[in-house]
């Protein structure tokens, strides 16, 4: 019985240095988020590059979090729901990664975009987009912490308003780029930004998803429709 406790409390601690390790992503990937948009509404290519460069500790963490959870499952060999918590693990982590991606694609568009004239009022939705999953990035964390999974479940609801507002964007750069053939290259990098935006939603709602299945064994059955194809249907899309 003792040898069983000690196994079981070793394994919590595990557990407990990835989860740390997990938060202090998510913290990072907030970050990311934040200084992107900063960077471009205030024309900082220094905070810019900062973002850029930031993004080599969300890898480095990432391998870091795999490494050890991988090393949970050869030592510890987790059942039931201890496995759920392992593999919620490496797709936290996988998906926390990818935000940071598209971060810091945010942010060498910011750089290029900061070079070109400014066009007044294209900026407003693209932070109200950014500062949206912000917030669902931040409760889809707590969500996790918590075992939360009413409140990821809204989190994965709430994704439909950054669709809407992607398509809103979507129309608003094509009305910018109408009126005036100069606006057309820096509209296009604003709308693949907030199209980097809209893809971190959809990562933040496997987030929630995961933590769906960490509370409960399944993943939720009704496939969320998407609110916008617009981009999709013109050709517009950027992996």
């Amino acid at each position: 019985m003792e040898r069983k406790e000690h196994i079981v409390a070793a394994f919590d601690r595990d557990l407990e240095g990835i989860q740390a390790m997990i938060m202090k992503m998510g913290g990072l990937v907030e970050e990311a988020i934040s200084g992107a948009v900063t960077a471009l509404e205030t024309r900082d290519e220094e905070l810019a590059l900062k973002v850029r460069q930031a993004d080599k500790a969300i890898d480095a963490l990432e391998e870091k979090v795999n490494q050890e959870a991988a090393l949970i499952l050869a030592l510890r060999q987790p059942t039931a729901g201890d496995l759920r918590t392992v593999l919620t693990v490496f797709r936290l982590s996988a998906s926390l990664e990818r935000i940071g991606d598209y971060a810091k694609n945010m942010a060498k568009r910011a750089g290029v975009v900061m070079q070109m004239q400014q066009i007044p009022g294209s900026l407003s939705g693209l932070r109200r987009m950014s500062r949206q999953v912000e917030l669902m990035l931040k409760d889809a964390l707590d969500a996790y912490i918590q075992r939360d999974a009413d409140l990821a479940a809204d989190i994965r609801d709430r994704d439909v308003e950054v669709d809407q507002m992607y398509s809103a964007l979507f129309r608003e750069y094509l009305t910018f780029m109408m009126e005036d053939p100069r606006n057309i290259t820096p509209c296009m990098h604003l709308h693949f930004m907030a199209k980097n935006i809209e893809r971190m939603g959809d990562h933040v709602t496997t987030i929630a998803e995961q933590v769906i299945y960490l509370v409960s064994g399944t993943y939720p059955e009704d496939d969320r429709e998407k609110a916008d194809r617009s981009s999709h249907d013109l050709g517009l899309e950027e992996e």
